[in-house]
């Protein structure tokens, strides 16, 4: 079946049908979701166990929950906040329902149970907080979520008019221009970012969709929109969406098709909005007239305010009772049950991300990863102006250093601290890859792409900024403070510049990999850079370092690395007087000529000369040995 997206607004021609002469299935406006159909999504006694961290004894938060939906149909989870409504639509988006929880029961699609990634293929998980790259637009946003599906796969005419069908569906058409908005830059509404997170799911083709808060922190008027929307979308296409919702109104809870009331993580009842009054009328439990039924439930199950804690604890006790052993209950499980004996399940469908392939996935975001930084102050401008605040400072603190032996140690001051500090600042790149790792984590989830990808994108984008931030650097740096005046030395001292910074934003993205919190991140940066402060050669030569640290860190530390070969490409060729009475710091074979040659000051410190290619590719084995693990944290800490 195609999955087409197409506007349901009366009359009206949409886009789609414009296009392609009024023939869209003829053409195959779809998301390669070919030759498959899911009429129906079913849970059965789904029970979720933790471990109780006061009592440390299992606490039960989900207990034996069942429930089916059928395709073109909207569901809501509801009731009382922590009774299980985000665990239990976790754990029927085949997501980790918590730490350490044990979950039990059964999911069937079409009465056939899939495994996590077969599942994640047909289907998405919109978050409650909306996890959209604020830098990009309204249709960039959906058009690089259809480049990472199997949408790609779709001429670039069929894919833009795909997305034409969803901006129209989702009355996005006006706003398509619009940036999603940061914190500096004013965007889309709270209910438009809501549709559009929807929307760049949809587009990737699924035919199950599952919402966490979708009208969470918006109006009535906005709550009302976005579910609007998502109904007509559903009913076009034959998707099956569940969504948890807190306090709809009247007029939005009207929507949706089916409800499933929990409490305590007990279901207290399951089955079609319209025949919810009913069947609690028949429990004792009138809705009164003029009243919002959801909210009436949802106060009749909520027994956390109640002043007889006990005759509430006993009156929720009978309501699950009664939906237990009610015939709507009975009648749900026999058809999950009959669901199961006729499975129609015949293959599992192809990746969403299937038709764009890896190179097309690293295109992809790498051009997306092009626009956010070029757009995001965040990313880079910021860090540029602060690297060029650096580099005026230190040109200027360390000017025109002569060629005295009393310019020697401010000379060697001035490569530890343009190499080391320009590394520490690196950490100005954490929240920035923060945010992108919080976009991957939701790609990944919903089966776009892995790890692999997103790192190899990450660090391709990274290269050009970090190259024109040595440059810049360099330029203002290198001449105002009389390094070595060769146009070799000059380039030398951007290399090594250069990898340094690589080498330092790949700490960072291994760190933050490691430690996805912003304080944290920061924390072990700061304090990783430090140790390289430490063991990297200039507070403690190498040759008297202790042991220890330098057998344990010193070879691992690209700190070290970069600043022997910034010493030895300013020292190796140079000399320098030794002043009146010629008394020479340093004792080389020109102390007769009252001069001290660099290799001298080298030698204090171990460093030989002609090794720089070695160099070079120890920091390019550290820089790759960074990424390699940031990849594997990534792959590892799903």
């Amino acid at each position: 079946m195609a999955a087409s997206y197409t506007v349901f607004d009366g009359d009206k021609t949409d886009s789609l049908q414009d296009a392609f002469g009024g023939d869209v299935e003829k053409k195959a406006v779809d998301v390669h979701l070919q030759n498959t159909t899911v009429s129906s999504f079913a849970w059965q006694d789904v029970t979720v166990t933790v471990k109780d961290h006061k009592t440390k004894q299992p606490k039960v938060i989900l207990q034996n929950v069942n429930g089916i939906i059928k395709a073109g149909e909207l569901c809501a989870l509801m009731g009382p906040s922590g009774c299980g409504k985000t665990t239990l639509l976790n754990v029927l988006a085949h997501r980790d329902a918590a730490a350490r929880a044990k979950v039990d029961g059964t999911t069937l699609v079409n009465g056939a149970g899939l495994s996590r990634e077969e599942f994640r293929r047909i289907s998405s998980y919109v978050e409650q907080e909306d996890a959209l790259i604020g830098s990009l637009t309204v249709r960039e946003t959906v058009s690089f979520a259809a480049r990472l599906s199997n949408a790609s796969s779709l001429s670039k005419l069929e894919r833009m008019n795909l997305i034409d069908g969803l901006l129209d569906s989702f009355g996005l058409r006006k706003q398509q221009h619009t940036l999603i908005g940061t914190p500096i830059r004013k965007g889309i509404s709270g209910g438009q970012k809501r549709r559009v997170s929807v929307a760049s799911q949809l587009v990737t083709g699924p035919k199950l969709l599952f919402l966490d808060e979708p009208t969470s922190g918006l109006d009535s008027a906005a709550s009302l929109e976005v579910i609007s929307f998502i109904k007509r979308v559903a009913q076009q296409n034959d998707l099956i969406v569940i969504a948890s919702i807190h306090q709809p109104s009247s007029t939005t809870f009207q929507l949706f098709d089916k409800v499933l009331l929990l409490s305590a993580g007990r279901p207290h009842y399951f089955g079609s909005v319209s025949e919810m009054a009913p069947f609690f009328e028949d429990m004792g439990h009138p809705i009164p007239p003029h009243t919002n039924p959801a909210e009436f439930v949802l106060e009749l199950m909520n027994v956390d305010f109640s002043q007889d804690q006990e005759a509430a604890v006993k009156q929720l006790d009978d309501m699950h009772a009664s939906w237990a052993s009610s015939a709507t209950s009975e009648l749900i499980a026999t058809e999950i049950k009959d669901v199961g004996q006729r499975s129609s399940w015949e293959q599992v469908p192809e990746s969403k991300a299937a038709g764009a392939g890896f190179f097309g996935l690293i295109v992809a975001l790498t051009h997306r990863s092009f626009i956010k930084s070029y757009r995001d102050v965040v990313a880079y401008a910021i860090r540029l102006a602060m690297y060029l605040g650096l580099a005026v400072m230190m040109g200027t603190v360390w000017l025109r250093l002569g060629s005295g032996q009393a310019d020697i140690q401010p000379f060697i001051n001035a490569i530890f601290f343009g190499s080391a500090f320009m590394s520490f600042m690196a950490v100005a790149y954490v929240p920035a890859f923060l945010e992108d790792r919080a976009t991957f984590v939701k790609e990944r989830a919903n089966g776009l792409y892995g790890a692999g990808p997103f790192v190899i994108s990450n660090f391709i984008i990274g290269l050009p900024y970090l190259f024109i931030i040595a440059v810049l650097f360099s330029v203002v740096t290198y001449w105002l403070s009389g390094f070595q005046p060769t146009a070799e030395a000059f380039f030398t001292w951007i290399m090594w510049l250069f990898l340094d910074l690589i080498a330092a934003e790949s700490l960072v993205v291994l760190m933050s990999s490691l430690f996805p919190n912003f304080v944290l991140a920061l924390a072990m940066t700061a304090f990783a850079n430090g140790l390289w402060m430490s063991v990297g050669g200039f507070l403690v030569p190498p040759n008297i370092l202790n042991v220890f640290w330098y057998y344990a860190f010193s070879y691992i530390d690209y700190q070290r690395w970069v600043f022997q070969g910034m010493m030895v490409n300013q020292f190796q060729h140079q000399t320098y007087s030794c002043g009146t009475g010629c008394n020479c710091m340093y004792q080389t074979e020109l102390a007769p000529q009252c001069q001290i040659a660099g290799t001298g000051i080298l030698d204090q410190y171990g460093y030989e000369v002609g090794l720089k290619g070695t160099w070079v590719g120890i920091l390019i084995g550290i820089i790759a040995g960074y990424r390699l693990l940031g990849w594997a944290v990534l792959v590892f800490r799903k």
